[in-house]
């Protein structure tokens, strides 16, 4: 299920932001937005990174 976002339903979105938060915020908006964006893709790679280290040392047989 697909969503068609075209350029008239783009337009349409973007008026409606700017309605709603005014012109003086949207840049303080969309630098929040790419912060949390940027915090959400480190803290995924993160997880990722402690995944493959624990599964990096059970596959590693222990010397005794």
């Amino acid at each position: 299920m697909a969503i068609g976002l075209g350029p008239p339903e783009l337009l349409i979105l973007l008026i409606i932001v700017l309605v709603l938060f005014g012109g003086a915020k949207l840049p303080k908006l969309a630098r929040s937005l790419g912060q949390a964006q940027r915090e959400f893709r480190e803290g995924v790679n993160d997880e990722d990174r402690a995944a493959g280290d624990s599964s990096l040392s059970e596959s590693k047989p222990k010397d005794s």
